[in-house]
């Protein structure tokens, strides 16, 4: 799905250093993990939870969403949160034990 090329910007970024890599040396496939909206920062402190549980995550804008992220601050279309094959299941867990109610 993404090869090198396809990283743009974060290939210069210290997320490829810590993508994990396969037996070839390079990145692991990257797995769906949600789409968010951007106007609530739901995005933000869902990426910033899973970074600090040692889950690299990948965002992507989709259509015009890098524009309006660079232009307004936010994007119109949401973003999309990708993360490593091999972590997917950590971080739909991490992700659902986060939107579950805390018992009084």
């Amino acid at each position: 799905m993404f090869k090198n090329a396809d990283w743009g910007k974060a290939l210069s970024s210290r997320l490829y250093e810590r993508w994990p890599k396969d037996c070839r040396g390079q990145p692991e496939e990257p797995a769906f993990l949600c789409t968010c909206a951007s106007v609530d920062l739901r995005d933000e402190l869902m990426i910033n939870m899973l970074e600090a549980y040692g889950i690299p995550c990948l965002r992507i804008y989709p259509g015009n969403g890098s524009f309006g992220k660079l232009v307004l601050g936010i994007s119109g279309h949401g973003v999309e949160i990708y993360v490593p094959t091999s972590l997917l299941e950590d971080a739909q867990a991490l992700c659902r034990a986060e939107t579950e109610e805390v018992p009084d």
